[in-house]
């Protein structure tokens, strides 16, 4: 593969992740309310369908990551073949940590069945546990922002320290990797939309440079060449 088919299909695939995680996120904001545990159980009950579509959408979005992760591993590899694996590597967690979070969102729909086992639990009791699990798969989702900020910490150094991509982009990147890592903070998760923008300016604008523009393919090749000079010293 050419490191412009690279460049773009990693565009492309980040940009997707960004489309199909869309829908996740305003059905969430549309079926869960933050305070109100009965409110949330009657949504999700009333909507269960949309929310199930919900989850599905947030795994084919952590599919798009990784297919991102790993071609954006090949791209930038020549500039320190070291640093990008550690970057991808932290990219990958993230979506382990994405993934599996997703089995928090699968039990408020157990816990709202009229299963016989859950007999022993009065229905306030089952909402209150809904909520309280919907809670954790969001701090399980800060978690795995974390990596994904120490991912765009390395892709945004190494954009920076390549001669074929804008440093601009790389900059951005380095922005959205302490945004994202910022989200361990307790004050900035009551901002979380203000705190994302950061975040998204930068992913976005790698994505859509990555799909549009590519990489400079002549400078690819001489920094890949000069990488494998020094290696071989």
């Amino acid at each position: 593969m050419s490191p412009l088919f690279k460049a773009r299909m990693g565009g492309f695939c980040w940009f997707m992740c960004f489309l199909t995680g869309i829908y996740p996120v305003a059905i969430s904001g549309r079926l869960i309310v933050a305070r109100d545990a009965a409110a949330t159980a009657t949504n999700l009950l009333a909507h269960e369908g949309l929310y199930r579509f919900g989850i599905a959408g947030l795994l084919i979005s952590t599919a798009f990551y990784i297919g991102a992760t790993l071609f954006v591993y090949e791209v930038l590899k020549p500039v320190n073949r070291s640093l990008s694996l550690l970057a991808a590597f932290f990219s990958l967690v993230g979506c382990a940590v994405g993934a599996l979070s997703c089995i928090f969102d699968l039990v408020p729909l157990v816990l709202l069945k009229d299963a016989p086992y859950l007999g022993v639990f009065t229905i306030d009791q089952r909402q209150a546990l809904v909520l309280m699990f919907l809670k954790v798969r969001l701090e399980a989702n800060n978690l795995g922002l974390v990596f994904f900020g120490l991912h765009c910490l390395g892709v945004g150094y190494l954009i920076v320290r390549s001669t074929f991509m804008p440093r601009i982009i790389g900059v951005l990147m380095l922005i959205a990797g302490v945004c994202w890592i910022s989200f361990l903070m307790p004050a900035v998760q009551s901002l979380i939309p203000f705190a994302m923008m950061p975040g998204a300016i930068g992913e976005v604008s790698l994505s859509l440079w990555l799909l549009i523009k590519g990489v400079n393919v002549q400078r690819w090749q001489e920094q890949a060449g000069n990488n494998i000079q020094q290696e071989s010293i």
